[in-house]
């Protein structure tokens, strides 16, 4: 795999195989030609909190990573180094930008985005985009960029209903090596808010102690290692 630009580290879990499709599989088919370099140009990916933006735009680079010039940069954190940090990016094939609202409505970074995808598009690489609204929604201050990322791929994220979250959390312990009971998802979903990056995060934590124990992931361990009464 490429090494990443400026350090950007992606987790192992930031595959497609960890991705659960659910009623998100048209996002995921194209999310996998993107990552293939079949599709080159603008890809914008939308949908409301925890519905899988992040784990798809990770998964895309990771995929990419594997024969061509691919980076990931979560914008929110990158942003406040202003916009300087897109420079050199043109270099690679795959850029992916995390959390695009966090620059939205801003000139300066508009142009700058607006002038990497036109370089980007004229050596067949690919832009893909992430943010809660669809670009159309958007107040861009360069509105000849807005309508450049609406004339692109749109892929609309539908969150996990109850059910399909379980599914999620048991394929993620499986590709960890373990197996997670019905019971124990179900009591996670019960006693924490249904978010599933909290959920994800609270089974790599989880899994790390019944490693460290040698335990199975039980409630009562659960609630030993969490502290709850």
């Amino acid at each position: 795999m490429h090494q990443l630009p400026l350090g950007v580290r992606l987790p192992d879990r930031a595959v497609f195989a960890s991705f659960l499709p659910a009623r998100n599989l048209e996002a995921l088919e194209h999310a996998r030609r993107v990552a293939a370099g079949e599709v080159a140009g603008a890809t914008w990916i939308c949908g409301p909190a925890s519905a899988g933006k992040t784990h798809l735009l990770q998964a895309i680079c990771t995929q990419a990573a594997e024969s061509r010039r691919a980076g990931y940069f979560p914008l929110p954190e990158l942003a406040p180094l202003g916009v300087g940090v897109l420079e050199g990016l043109p270099q690679l094939q795959c850029v992916c930008l995390d959390g695009l609202e966090a620059v939205a409505g801003r000139l300066e970074w508009e142009q700058a985005l607006f002038g990497l995808l036109r370089e980007l598009e004229e050596c067949g690489g690919a832009l893909v985009m992430a943010a809660p609204p669809p670009p159309a929604l958007i107040a861009w201050a360069l509105p000849d960029f807005g309508s450049r990322c609406a004339a692109g791929a749109v892929l609309q994220l539908r969150a996990l209903d109850e059910a399909q979250q379980q599914q999620a959390l048991q394929l993620r312990a499986r590709l960890r090596g373990f197996e997670l009971p019905e019971e124990t998802s179900r009591w996670l979903q019960r006693r924490f808010p249904r978010d599933m990056r909290r959920l994800y995060g609270l089974l790599d934590t989880l899994d790390e102690a019944s490693l460290a124990a040698q335990r199975r992931l039980t409630v009562p361990f659960i609630r030993e290692v969490l502290g709850l009464s």
